[in-house]
């Protein structure tokens, strides 16, 4: 079979750099391509020398071009951007309009549209160069595992902690977070005067949660909405690109179970979302969800974690009963090759607290520990609130930097 050299350039163009988050298409950073044979060789065109993650970048892009049937050996080599690109790279990084089109977040085309997390000329601010925010989508392989229990207390522990959490209910046909809130009425407008929509915002400490779903926008809490396909990305990319979202720290997004519509769309217009993979101890559990762990590695979509939910049950006098079998999420994590974040236990007041309003991790017991210890553990190590001085920002001025250093070595030598 032969290997057609435009199938290798959009394979490597649609790989995400780890460090700019973007396309590498978008960013100019597409090199020459050779193919002889099965063996197919490539160029990164990077923007300084000593770019960081080189190598994870480099690995992801050998793992795109050997997806393309037919390829055998796969080389991935290093090269310098050249003064126009780099030009062009400096603009886009800097939210100029490149090429005489629009500013950053304006509309580059609609083919880089979907990657840089934009439709139809609408910005998604989540997708900006400075953008704060750190994306985490709850995930599950299937339903019934407890995913929305665990999205509503681990971002009610975040905002605890004084962080300003986002709450999108994704799961458009299986809303629950509402109710499990205790919020209630439809959202409206944004008080800028904009037409946007205000989420709904609800302290708590010395933080608080911004909060929106399709349970905030229906008559009728058993209303049933058979959407399918666009009509379910066109929800998702409202959610994402008129609400007026608050300064956020954490998004979180409740996804629905499974590897559908709504979240290839979100990987698609969120390439920055990390995932969380919440199973139960259940083997057979555990063998669905390793399918969203696979979606998210072919969508180079970082896995955070896994969450067993439904651990065991301990009754009053400390013993445990694991009444929905054992190792599911030891198993999970290791097939996954992520650290295993937290064990949820069975306890009553989990449920009874989603029926109320009144999530169990405002509360004490087993529980309340568990959700408090993996908010901890999000916050303190596995995911951290993104700091602008952190090493993105700092890797984002850097390289504006290095390119207007590289242009005035230039100038001089002219």
């Amino acid at each position: 079979m032969s290997i057609d050299e435009s199938q290798v350039t959009a394979a490597v163009a649609a790989v995400i750099d780890p460090e700019l988050r973007r396309p590498l298409g978008e960013l100019g950073m597409v090199g020459p391509v050779q193919v002889k044979r099965k063996n197919v060789g490539v160029e990164i065109a990077l923007p300084v020398a000593h770019y960081p993650q080189v190598d994870e970048l480099t690995s992801r892009v050998r793992v795109a071009v050997g997806r393309i049937a037919g390829v055998g050996e796969v080389t991935v080599g290093q090269g310098l951007m050249d003064e126009e690109p780099r030009a062009r790279l400096r603009m886009l990084l800097r939210g100029e309009p490149v090429d005489g089109g629009a500013p950053e977040g304006g509309d580059h085309g609609h083919a880089h549209g979907a990657q840089l997390g934009h439709e139809e000329g609408r910005p998604n601010r989540f997708m900006l160069p400075r953008s704060k925010t750190r994306i985490l989508g709850i995930a599950s392989g299937k339903g019934g595992v407890g995913k929305s229990s665990v999205t509503v207390n681990l971002a009610v522990a975040l905002a605890r902690r004084g962080l300003v959490v986002g709450l999108l209910d994704a799961d458009i046909w299986g809303f629950s977070v509402p109710r499990m809130l205790g919020v209630e009425g439809r959202l409206g407008g944004a008080a800028s005067g904009e037409r946007k929509i205000a989420p709904h915002v609800k302290a708590m400490g010395r933080g608080r949660l911004e909060v929106v779903s399709m349970g905030l926008l229906v008559d009728d809490e058993g209303e049933a909405l058979m959407w399918r396909g666009l009509m379910l990305n066109r929800a998702v990319q409202h959610f994402l690109e008129d609400v007026e979202w608050g300064d956020l720290d954490y998004l979180l997004i409740d996804m629905p179970p499974g590897t559908g519509d709504v979240q290839m769309g979100l990987a698609r217009m969120l390439p920055r979302t990390e995932m969380i993979i919440v199973t139960t101890p259940a083997v057979s559990a555990q063998k669905v969800a390793i399918r969203a762990a696979t979606m998210a590695r072919k969508s180079y979509i970082r896995i955070v974690g896994v969450v067993e939910n439904m651990s065991s049950f301990r009754c009053e006098h400390g013993q445990e009963y694991p009444l929905f079998g054992q190792g599911g999420g030891d198993a999970l994590a290791h097939d996954a090759g992520v650290p295993l974040l937290g064990r949820i236990p069975i306890e009553s007041s989990v449920a009874a607290g989603g029926d109320t309003g009144e999530p169990v991790v405002l509360g004490t017991g087993p529980a309340a520990e568990a959700f408090e210890a993996l908010a901890t553990l999000v916050a303190e190590e596995a995911a951290p609130p993104v700091s602008m001085a952190g090493c993105s920002a700092r890797m984002l001025d850097a390289a504006v930097a290095a390119l207007d250093a590289l242009d005035q070595v230039g100038t001089a030598e002219r």
